[in-house]
């Protein structure tokens, strides 16, 4: 009788299991499909684009990747990249130390400290708007790079700080003791044994600081002109009064969406073990 119990058990359990992988299909798959799409409609006429129903056949062409590099986007790129590389830089040489300090060598109370770090990101950005622009326009900073570069450090370092502490409460005491003994200074072991031990931790941090950067639209939107012009914002350009292009936008939207992309799967593997390193106790 109890074998009998076993065996509906364990087929319980693999019916359980296809259901639970059938349903992760279904979602990645609805994850996947408009990006695909996208693709697809990069590869189409104007004409085949805008047609109702959408025609699957229709000849593939480049011309609306040639439209969109003929509007000349890499400086827009190029102030992507420069503000979230170096925001993502600043956030984690600020963040690890902080996180450490929070997580190892915890600070008195460290838990009001931590609840300030997320209460800073419970205020509405469209609240901090106005009077970040009315600063930047009184010390003439609007439309500079190193302004979007210090708002996207400050708007990503209460993440990573909480990131990087549930990661930093993983490693284990020993080895810090056994720094410790050999003479080693908060700094040498902050990068000779720390460091090494979290860095899928860091990578998946760094990596999501990045994301966020990237896709920031309403700072760069108002802040910026058109010297330090991001590339959300350049992408925004291409609604006009005339109409939507449907083809050169999705174009632009594949070849500004690259970067992020092969950052991840650059990082795949130490992204999976981040996430997952302070994920079970």
């Amino acid at each position: 009788m109890s074998g009998q119990v076993t065996i509906v058990k364990g087929h319980n359990r693999r019916g359980g299991g296809w259901a639970l992988s059938g349903l992760a299909w279904i979602v990645g798959i609805l994850f996947v499909l408009p990006v695909l799409w996208m693709l697809l409609t990069s590869f189409h006429s104007e004409e085949n684009a805008a047609k109702n129903p959408p025609d699957l056949a229709a000849p593939l062409t480049l011309d609306g990747y040639r439209s969109f590099f003929s509007t000349g986007p890499w400086p827009s790129i190029a102030n992507s990249l420069t503000a979230s590389i170096l925001s993502t830089a600043l956030v984690i040489l600020l963040a690890f130390p902080a996180a450490y300090a929070l997580s190892i060598r915890p600070v008195r109370k460290w838990t009001d400290v931590l609840f300030f770090f997320l209460s800073t990101k419970m205020l509405p950005v469209v609240a901090g708007l106005l009077p970040i622009y009315l600063f930047a326009q009184s010390v003439g900073f609007l439309d500079n790079i190193w302004l979007l570069i210090i708002l996207y450090t400050s708007m990503n370092l209460p993440i990573a700080v909480w990131m990087l502490r549930s990661f930093l409460s993983e490693v284990p005491v020993e080895i810090l003791e056994a720094a410790s003994v050999d003479g080693a200074s908060l700094t040498r072991t902050l990068r000779s044994v720390v460091a090494p031990v979290v860095t899928p931790g860091i990578a998946s941090a760094a990596l999501i600081c990045f994301i966020f950067s990237w896709n920031e639209l309403l700072f760069a939107r108002v802040l910026t002109g058109t010297v330090a012009q991001t590339a959300p914002v350049f992408l925004t350009g291409f609604v006009t009064s005339q109409g939507l292009f449907l083809a050169k936008v999705c174009a632009a939207s594949i070849v500004v969406s690259l970067p992020v992309l092969i950052a991840g799967f650059a990082a795949q593997d130490k992204l999976v073990q981040g996430l997952s390193l302070g994920a079970v106790k």
